[in-house]
């Protein structure tokens, strides 16, 4: 089921209707906190919470979830995230030569943010914002791939 539009709902509106479109479903933890992440921003305590009682779960095992995976934040950073892949195969391919560069292009402006394997090996280095992948960088693209998020 789509959720509806949630520009005007509140954040405890949003969090209900997450929980309540995944919670019956096997395995719900993941897919909320991942939505919960999209919609709101981060996953925060008061989130933490809700979604410990609504799983009967303790909030102990929800946190522990949340701070296990790096892709979960307990505040929203309203900074564009570049994700860029320092695994062996973009390194191998130079990726450490161009991180100097995009330190300065980012600034405080841009969240630079290493992560480990974009499942692009043979084509690196490579970078992801948001749901596109970008391959085969060199420092002026991924340069302006930054100056561009």
């Amino acid at each position: 089921m789509a959720r509806r539009k949630t520009e005007s709902m509140s954040s405890q509106q949003k969090l209900a209707e997450i929980v309540s479109e995944h919670q019956h479903r096997e395995g719900p933890l993941l897919p909320i906190l991942h939505d919960v992440q999209h919609e709101l921003g981060c996953v925060d305590e008061e989130a933490e919470a809700y979604i410990a009682e609504a799983l009967n779960l303790s909030r102990a095992d929800v946190h522990g979830v949340v701070s296990f995976y790096h892709d979960f934040k307990s505040k929203p950073d309203p900074r564009p995230e570049v994700q860029i892949c320092r695994a062996e195969s973009c390194k191998a391919r130079g990726v450490e030569a161009l991180m100097d560069g995009a330190t300065k292009a980012a600034g405080e402006r841009v969240k630079l943010t290493t992560v480990y394997c974009l499942g692009l090996c043979s084509s690196g280095p490579n970078a992801r914002v948001g749901d596109r992948l970008h391959a085969r960088l060199d420092g002026a693209a991924l340069n302006k791939l930054i100056e561009n998020a």
